[in-house]
């Protein structure tokens, strides 16, 4: 999507994954332009890593804010959640040594 300047539009969803409240990720925040902007923000801001994904951000965007993603999503927010967990782990040998 572009805007009237010619700019792509932003849109950004957040998960969060817990898994003692939820068997499957929760969107936690959703939204396009000044909202998905403030999502990233607050995403880069708190250290999150950001994974860019356009199709997979169109098939969330889908999900409403506070609902566990569907049983089809599982596979992809699991390689997300994969490449999360890599990255914390060399991270955090980095700083160990």
């Amino acid at each position: 999507m572009t805007m009237d300047n010619g700019k792509k539009a932003e849109r950004a969803v957040a998960l969060v994954y817990d898994k003692t409240k939820a068997a499957a990720p929760q969107v936690v925040a959703s939204g396009k332009g000044k909202i998905a902007e403030k999502i990233i923000a607050t995403a880069r801001e708190s250290g999150v890593h950001i994974k860019e994904d356009p199709d997979l951000l169109e098939l969330l965007a889908k999900v409403p804010t506070g609902q566990v993603i569907p049983v089809e999503l599982y596979q992809a927010a699991a390689e997300i959640l994969a490449f999360v967990y890599r990255l914390n782990n060399k991270y955090q040998k980095q700083t160990n040594c």
